[in-house]
């Protein structure tokens, strides 16, 4: 007990009875990954601040000046050894965030860290007469005497505060509702490992391996069994149909089973894929045991749904399910909402499914983290794709992945259902000309552009344009009738930009790719003979090119990595080739592997983490949106909107009606009075006036002048 018995009236009491019960919630988060005596402390000493008469002045209501509770324990962290000062990080930003280093020069009105160490703040002292400051006899991560590891360090220094914020809300949330919060952290790992058992059961009697479901048994088995190995990094590197998401789920519950760790996470790319994922797992594992966390999930409807919303802040339930975006944007933020969470990835199995959609342009800092946790926070990973990244190299030596998949290179012979064509370079008449002598075929090209001019070539029965200029309900629409057709073996031929290669069950008797990084082709060969109705040798997957290559922001390198294939005429299925041509992508980035230079902010003990907090983002925010009244569904919600203001149910709504588009492009729209802002509150949210902007063909046009769409 680090208190000494100088209770001075009820306030008093409950700030002791706060510091104390938040230590002990954090003291058992930092547990999971050996700190706990770290965690205790710096749950102790967060709100020591909260002892200046000034302060107490305030809760009783005397006083509405604003105290500075949060930088007394920081200060008294850096007075002391070296260890507390990494504790100062998080107890300055307990409320406001992790605060950036800064430098010798800030004064104390400079939110840095080495501003609050100048400034002036209430007398506190009160505090020693009754809270002892406990030792700290044991090095934090990353530290040890042979020297640091600075991002190591950031990295504990963000969990550690991920701890105290979470302890600090549970603590404060027990409090205000006498302990009936509402939460329900779901069942156990072992519950949920045997209903999957009994779930897969009756498909671990197939042995015939000379079955798609006898493979997919073998798989699954595999999977089972290799649950059982020592905690680290994997591989499961499944072709299209080989059964990944339950043989990957097999292997999460029986690995978390093995090592008593708390909880599964699956990492995915497309929002498409989570709902079909979440659904899936919910069906087996039940509703209340799975968290689906991303931007169009929305658990504030109603009261039923109360302990999903309250799970969503800390991520605590047996199984999460959320989006590369979420996942490491809050594991290098620096704001209290977003790092609240990820204490609890801690001792997980986390499934990266898609892994070769792990962003390039921050995969360095992304490997980075991913190593961190499987080093040093109890962490299995898999990376789990029929298209395996080449990111061994990235790993530091003693983190090397272990294949999960049995008789890999035999897997993907069986299941392979279609024959790649490199057609080379064609004349656009030259694809019309193809396309149009097509019963039921799928064109995917790199540009919005190039799929409207494509479709307006071969407007005609069954044929169908897809892209992102349409609102999602209107794609939405567009595909229920692409499966229609293909269902029922009408003439179905759809251009479609890349919107259409992962997520979407479509199946054609060929495809038509421009040439795009090879992952992405074979996600493309996914969509021809899907089911395996037809023979390979008749279900052809062509890869095109144009004289001129059209320009795609952000995919050169990409392009490139993929023509020195081509080049060799290589086998773009073939392990060793998408291998090869992971290896010239990343050489092509270079430096841009890490394009804001993230890792370069956590170097020589100066940590910028509010600075990464902002800079950090996977997708750039550089576009504007456009909602259309598509139906008397939308208008209802745009009057909402209006009479209630923007809430998070409201905006998710209003999302199925939206198109995003470049700020030239919306200025275009404005300028002809086509779209107004719909409130100063949201400046970059628009709705469209002029509804013979968009049709049912195209989507949104945004050639004002011509009225045609043209899109880049």
């Amino acid at each position: 007990m680090e208190y000494i018995g100088h209770l001075e009236g009820e306030r008093t009491q409950l700030l002791i009875e706060h510091l104390k019960g938040t230590a002990e919630l954090c003291e058992s988060f930092a547990a999971k990954f050996g700190k706990e005596q770290w965690g205790y402390c710096c749950g102790l000493l967060h709100d020591i601040g909260k002892y200046s008469s000034e302060f107490q002045k305030r809760i009783r209501g005397e006083s509405n000046a604003e105290v500075d509770h949060s930088t007394a324990g920081a200060q008294i962290c850096m007075k002391r050894d070296g260890l507390y000062s990494f504790i100062s990080y998080c107890i300055a930003g307990h409320h406001s965030g992790i605060p950036d280093y800064g430098n010798y020069r800030d004064t104390g009105s400079v939110s840095s860290l080495a501003g609050r160490m100048k400034k002036k703040i209430c007398d506190y002292s009160a505090y020693k007469k009754e809270v002892r400051i406990p030792n700290l006899d044991t090095m934090p991560v990353g530290a040890d005497e042979n020297g640091c590891n600075d991002f190591a360090l950031s990295t504990f220094i963000r969990m550690l505060y991920s701890c105290l914020v979470d302890a600090d809300f549970l603590d404060t949330e027990a409090f205000m509702k006498n302990g009936e919060t509402g939460r329900d952290s779901g069942e156990s790992i072992e519950i949920l490992l045997d209903k999957l058992k009994k779930y897969t059961e009756k498909w671990l009697h197939n042995t015939d391996i000379n079955t798609v479901n006898g493979r997919r048994t073998e798989i699954l088995k595999n999977c089972y069994e290799m649950g059982k190995r020592e905690k680290g990094l994997f591989r499961l590197t499944v072709p299209t149909g080989g059964g990944k998401t339950i043989a990957s789920l097999a292997f999460a519950l029986q690995h978390a089973m093995k090592h008593h760790m708390d909880r599964v996470i699956y990492v995915i790319p497309y929002t498409s894929i989570i709902e079909q994922n979440a659904k899936i797992f919910r069906t087996i594992l039940g509703t209340e045991n799975v968290l689906e966390n991303h931007c169009n999930v929305d658990y504030e409807a109603s009261e039923e749904l109360k302990p999903m919303q309250l799970a969503a802040e800390n991520w605590d339930k047996p199984v999460i399910v959320t989006t590369n975006v979420q996942f490491f944007e809050s594991l290098f933020a620096n704001k209290s909402s977003k790092c609240r969470k990820i204490h609890n990835i801690a001792n997980s199995v986390i499934i990266f499914d898609e892994a070769q959609m792990l962003p390039t342009n921050y995969l360095k800092p992304c490997v980075a983290m991913i190593e961190e946790l499987v080093r040093h926070y109890g962490v299995s990973a898999v990376l789990c794709t029929a298209t395996q990244p080449a990111l061994q190299s990235f790993f530091g030596q003693g983190v090397k992945a272990e294949e999960l998949c049995p008789r890999m290179e035999e897997q993907f012979k069986f299941f392979k259902r279609t024959t790649l064509k490199n057609i080379g370079k064609i004349e656009e008449d030259e694809l019309v000309e193809k396309l149009s002598g097509e019963h039921l075929a799928l064109c995917i090209v790199n540009t919005r552009k190039r799929a409207q001019i494509l479709y307006s070539r071969l407007q005609g029965e069954g044929v169908y344009h897809l892209s992102t200029c349409m609102y999602p309900i209107h794609r939405k629409r567009m595909l229920d009738e692409v499966r229609e057709r293909l269902e029922n073996n009408k003439r179905c031929i759809l251009i479609s930009t890349s919107l259409v290669e992962a997520g979407v069950d479509l199946d054609f008797r060929s495809v038509y790719r421009q040439l795009t990084g090879v992952d992405s082709i074979v996600q493309a060969a996914g969509r021809c003979n899907r089911e395996g109705k037809n023979a390979a040798e008749e279900s052809f997957v062509s890869i095109f090119q144009f004289e001129e290559r059209d320009y795609v922001p952000g995919q050169q390198n990409q392009l490139d990595a993929a023509e020195e294939l081509i080049k060799k005429d290589a086998d773009f299925f073939a392990l060793e080739s998408i291998n090869e041509y992971f290896q010239n992508l990343y050489y092509l980035k270079g430096n841009s592997l890490d394009e804001k230079k993230i890792l370069e902010q956590f170097e020589n003990r100066n940590y910028n983490f509010a600075k990464v907090g902002k800079e950090f983002q996977l997708i750039e925010n550089n576009t504007m949106t456009v909602f259309v009244h598509g139906d008397s569904d939308a208008d209802k919600i745009m009057q909402q909107i209006k009479e209630r203001g923007f809430t998070k149910a409201g905006m998710r709504k209003a999302g199925q009606y939206c198109v995003n588009v470049y700020e030239e492009q919306l200025k275009s729209l404005y300028d002809a009075g086509k779209a107004r802002l719909v409130s100063e509150d949201m400046p970059d949210f628009y709705e469209l006036t002029d509804q013979e902007q968009y049709n049912e063909e195209f989507g949104l046009s945004l050639e004002v002048e011509k009225g045609a769409a043209c899109f880049i």
